[in-house]
């Protein structure tokens, strides 16, 4: 039976919600960031990114919908790289390794990223998760 294994990790930093540094950057920039380090670290190519699987709490408003994409866009890898974003609330980036490990092993994908995101800041606030709804850099 073909083995789904970890090659590489990257997360970012870990900031005060509200008024730390990353307070008022979007959670694609943040998870672009960690998942275009994570590829470096592996060793692989972007193109050889089949697929990106996000976990996220709140998908919806702030976080941009479909964060995996929006993500995976930021990150440099080609429009090509499918992406999706997982909402299990509290287990959504555990649900997203777990189908990341499934794809490799039943799917027989060569490449995947996996992880999660939530960028408390931009949610969990008095606009409701409707706070820098749109992320400037991608929409030029």
């Amino acid at each position: 039976m073909r083995e789904a294994v970890i090659v590489s990790t990257a997360r970012t930093p870990i900031g005060k919600a509200y008024r730390g540094a990353f307070n008022n950057t979007h959670g694609a920039t943040l998870t672009g960031h960690a998942i275009s380090h994570a590829v470096v670290r592996a060793g692989v190519e972007g193109t050889e990114v089949e697929d990106v699987i996000i976990g996220c709490g709140l998908p919806e408003g702030a976080t941009g919908h479909n964060m995996a994409r929006l993500a995976t866009i930021r990150a440099g890898l080609p429009v090509s790289t499918a992406a999706t974003t997982i909402n299990r609330f509290c287990s959504s980036g555990l649900q997203a390794i777990s189908s990341a490990a499934h794809r490799i092993i039943v799917d027989q994908v060569d490449v995947a990223v996996a992880g999660g995101v939530e960028q408390v800041s931009l949610v969990q606030n008095e606009h409701m998760n409707h706070y820098k709804e749109k992320e400037d850099w991608l929409m030029e």
